[in-house]
């Protein structure tokens, strides 16, 4: 295992921001649109000004807002402290600054706005959308080299919104995603997502199990392995209304580490597999983009789009940078 340099920990949290803003603009969409949008719009290089909502373009999502909150509150703390990032997801809902909110972390985030304590204010199962694992990217930055920490860690950030163990499940997933493409010269398919079953069986054995699957999807067109993976875990009678892989934590999850899998060594390529099967989109495509700015560094990124990145004009590229930074020396310095 190699030990992780600065330009990972930058290219992670701006691999996120990245792919959150593309995946923002067809959010929701079905595939015949997102497959349209990757085809003339992203793998053209005929980006233009894409917008939604009236956002500028670069605007990303509650999924980065809330990832970025996260490295906040580690480097103010110098730990992580789960109470601490509990004030902080609050806050940014009560000051209504947040962008595309999802119900569950919404409601949880209305509760600790009442002063209900972070370790009981996560909404209850059944619900299980994927709001604690488009998060916690940051998580294996800060706990790349210790695994039962970074489980810990990644069940605790999650379990402020998000009580149902699928859930920390996914969390799990894509926090140790994160961590094993931090130190893996090269990535084993097979290795790399046995490591990952083996974290979250514990918390869901049905992620676990697909995980294990991930060698014989990872050689099929996308087109053919979702129909399998948008199905995995996805309870009786769950209706989203999205075609494509639906906000449902596992199969988020899952088509996330396979757009990364099948194409490991090209940020680019792994964006434009997360967002082209529909569905949502800034969530997948922010999930991937963690893991595979995490591998590739800064450097990976295409620096012509990454330095647009921005929250309601704020929170830009280099003050992004700055704050993977930040957490990048405090983390070595431990």
């Amino acid at each position: 295992m190699n030990r992780p340099h600065e330009s990972q920990f930058t290219g992670c949290l701006i691999g996120q921001c990245l792919g959150d803003a593309l995946g923002f603009v067809v959010e929701g969409f079905p595939p015949e649109v997102c497959r349209k949008y990757v085809d003339e719009t992203l793998r053209s290089a005929n980006l233009g000004e894409p917008k939604w909502a009236g956002y500028p373009f670069g605007q990303y999502t509650d999924d980065s807002q809330l990832a970025r909150e996260l490295l906040r509150s580690f480097v103010a703390c110098r730990k992580f402290d789960p109470a601490d990032y509990a004030r902080r997801i609050a806050d940014i809902f009560e000051k209504g600054e947040i962008v595309g909110r999802g119900m569950a972390t919404d409601e949880a985030a209305r509760r600790l706005g009442r002063g209900v304590p972070w370790d009981e204010a996560g909404t209850p199962p059944p619900s299980a959308g994927n709001g604690s694992a488009m998060r916690v990217a940051p998580i294996g930055l800060i706990f790349f080299d210790n695994p039962q920490q970074m489980i810990q860690a990644a069940h605790d950030q999650g379990r402020i919104t998000h009580q149902d163990t699928r859930c920390s499940a996914g969390a799990i997933a894509i926090a140790g995603a994160v961590a094993v493409a931090l130190q893996q010269e090269t990535v084993d398919v097979a290795e790399f997502v046995s490591q990952l079953s083996k974290w979250t069986s514990p918390f869901d054995p049905v992620l676990a199990d697909a995980l294990r699957q991930m060698p014989r999807w990872v050689k099929l067109p996308p087109a053919e392995a979702v129909p399998e993976i948008s199905a995995v875990g996805v309870p009786p009678g769950y209706m989203d209304g999205w075609e494509g892989i639906s906000s449902f934590v596992t199969p988020s999850v899952l088509w996330s580490v396979f757009s990364f899998l099948r194409t490991p060594n090209d940020y680019w390529k792994t964006i434009c597999t997360a967002i082209e099967v529909g569905g949502d989109v800034d969530t997948t495509a922010a999930m991937a983009g963690a893991i595979s700015g995490a591998r590739l560094g800064l450097e990976g990124i295409p620096p012509p789009l990454a330095t647009r990145v921005n929250d309601h004009g704020r929170w830009r590229y280099d003050e992004l940078v700055d704050l993977a930074r930040d957490c990048f020396l405090i983390r070595m310095e431990k």
